[in-house]
């Protein structure tokens, strides 16, 4: 039987005797490189879905009652002085008290410590020399100061603030004789004014300050960047000079000091200015060389005025303690120190190097300076000196 022959069952068909099924007509043969058919477009229905479906609004089960906003209210309003609220001024009095409290606590501790509940004896005496010797206040004013509280008290009792007033009333006693305005000849046009001193001292940032007073004074003013040696003085020099509306001669980095000074003093005279500043380059006691050139300053202005420089002030750091003495000591035979000013007296808890000074070398000291401002440089008082550094209060 041949494999078209319709009549043709199956072992199954044959076994149970069923008929067979109509036969299914033959699925007709795909080629194999043929390319799928494409699929059918998607219904309209399917299109709608594939879209962006808009939010449907859900109901709230409970009414919503948004509460209404606040009204906004406006600051009240300021007046002008109010917006600006500037810091009251302080005295001189509390300036110099803030800036001496290091060396002043050191000492009223010290003191406080020795005579709390203790007899006057001759370990009381040396403990009490021990604390004004750490103070740089100088052996001789020590003893000076020891030997007046030990006068009639031995193998008693003595409170610390008597102690103190004692220790105020004799180092007011050293200071007053050197405790001198500086006085500016009005004869001598220009008044010059030499400043000297060593690297780090404040002589720079004083004379802007000093030019500043004077200028408030009604004083014309013209200052010279001696300083040659470092470009930033000159510019802090111009500074100044912008600052207070005093002309500044300068020159250029390294230019010779003796020059620019004689130039400075030339051009003052046709000025007719009141006040000539000259700066100088800072320079250590023990450098021969630079203090060589320094005298050639003072040689090279004399040319021009014999008398010049009227006033040369030495400025001394406070915090340098015993150093200053030999400081003293070799500026004065160089450019013949007449005055002294101590700056940074707020930065040390060795402010008596200046009785020390006072002591030994018996020069004016014109100014003192316990801080950065120029209301900080303030005309030397003892009385005022002695009352802060011994912690009492301002004398009535």
């Amino acid at each position: 039987m041949s494999e078209q022959d319709p009549k043709k069952r199956g072992f199954f068909s044959r076994l149970f005797g069923l008929e067979d099924e109509p036969a299914r007509p033959a699925a007709p043969e795909t080629p194999a490189l043929a390319e799928p058919p494409a699929a059918p477009p998607p219904e309209p229905e399917a299109e709608a879905l594939i879209g962006e479906a808009a939010p449907l609004p859900i109901a709230s089960p409970f009414p919503v009652t948004m509460p209404e906003p606040a009204p906004i209210q406006a600051p009240p309003a300021l007046s002008p002085t109010a917006l600006i609220t500037p810091e009251p001024k302080r005295s001189w009095w509390r300036r110099l008290t803030e800036g001496l409290s290091r060396t002043s606590s050191a000492l009223t501790t010290g003191i406080t410590d020795i005579f709390t509940k203790r007899r006057l004896d001759a370990g009381t005496l040396e403990d009490l020399e021990d604390i004004l010797i750490q103070a740089d206040l100088g052996l001789p004013t020590a003893a000076r100061v020891a030997k007046a509280v030990g006068e009639g008290r031995y193998d008693r009792q003595i409170e610390p603030a008597e102690v103190k007033a004692i220790l105020a009333r004799e180092v007011e006693a050293i200071l007053t004789p050197v405790a001198a305005p500086l006085v500016i000849d009005a004869t001598k046009k220009p008044f010059v004014i030499l400043m000297v001193g060593v690297n780090g001292s404040g002589k720079t940032t004083t004379i802007g300050k000093l030019a500043q007073k004077f200028r408030n004074e009604g004083r014309s003013v013209m200052l010279a960047a001696g300083d040659t040696f470092r470009a930033a003085a000159i510019e802090q020099l111009k500074v100044w000079g912008e600052r207070t509306g005093a002309e500044v001669v300068a020159g250029q980095q390294g230019a010779d000091a003796s020059g620019l000074a004689f130039e400075a003093l030339q051009k003052a005279r046709v000025a007719g200015t009141d006040v000539l500043l000259i700066d100088t380059a800072g320079r250590l006691q023990n450098k021969t060389g630079l203090m060589d050139e320094l005298a050639k300053v003072v040689r090279v202005i004399r040319k021009l005025d014999p008398e010049a420089p009227h006033c040369a002030l030495l400025v001394l750091d406070a915090t340098v303690g015993q150093n200053a003495l030999s400081q003293v000591e070799a500026f004065q035979h160089t450019a013949g120190i007449t005055g002294l000013v101590m700056t940074k007296l707020d930065g040390t808890a060795r402010g008596g190097i200046l009785v020390a000074l006072a002591a030994k070398f018996g020069l004016p000291v014109h100014f003192i300076g316990v801080g950065e401002g120029v209301e900080d440089l303030e005309p030397f008082s003892a009385q005022d000196f002695a009352r802060a550094v011994a912690g009492l209060g301002e004398a009535a």
